[in-house]
């Protein structure tokens, strides 16, 4: 109840401090090329329950059909301003309203495309117990998984094999041991990256 409270609390500051600049990104992906502002992906959230995921848009219409991950910052698909968008992780800030109605939660596990929760053993699939997050101890440590990918001869092989188990064993820590002081430090630790 309390990581609840708190989720919309922060949530719903940021969107209203943010506001004027969630509007300037907005333009400015809206003016970098055509197809729409947001982009909209299924993802799979608490209890297996589906959801639509908030992004600012980075890459190019009808990019999602020739494949789910993203290799690199060279990735042709992704647009002039979703280079600068995605490097900083200002795509994900939409995902502001998904905390807000209570899809999402400040911290806890990045939310799964189904294809690869479809993948998840029984234990793994622990990490569906909960909110999944805007960021997570996961997401600091793979901060730049896209570049780890791009090196990688077989991208999905590398993934489904070797990032994603240790993403989901990091995301399963947290299940067993989360507490609202430990999300604090966690949004700090990210609002750092971000911008170091």
């Amino acid at each position: 109840m309390i990581k609840r409270l708190f989720d919309i609390f922060f949530s719903g500051a940021m969107i209203a401090l943010l506001s004027p600049v969630l509007a300037g990104i907005a333009v400015y992906v809206a003016l970098d090329s055509r197809g729409g502002v947001f982009f909209r992906q299924v993802r799979v959230g608490r209890d297996g329950q589906t959801f639509k995921l908030w992004k600012f848009r980075t890459m190019r219409p009808m990019s999602e059909g020739s494949g789910q991950l993203t290799i690199g910052a060279n990735d042709m698909r992704i647009t002039n301003a979703g280079k600068l968008l995605r490097k900083y992780k200002i795509d994900e800030l939409p995902q502001l309203l998904n905390v807000l109605v209570g899809e999402m939660s400040m911290v806890g596990p990045r939310p799964e495309v189904p294809k690869y929760v479809a993948m998840y053993s029984p234990e793994q699939k622990k990490v569906l117990s909960i909110r999944p997050g805007i960021t997570d101890h996961a997401s600091l440590h793979y901060f730049e998984e896209n570049e780890l990918l791009a090196k990688s001869k077989e991208p999905e092989k590398t993934y489904i094999e070797e990032i994603m188990p240790s993403k989901l064993a990091l995301n399963l820590a947290y299940v067993e041991r989360h507490s609202l002081w430990g999300d604090v430090v966690i949004i700090a630790r990210t609002a750092k990256r971000m911008f170091s």
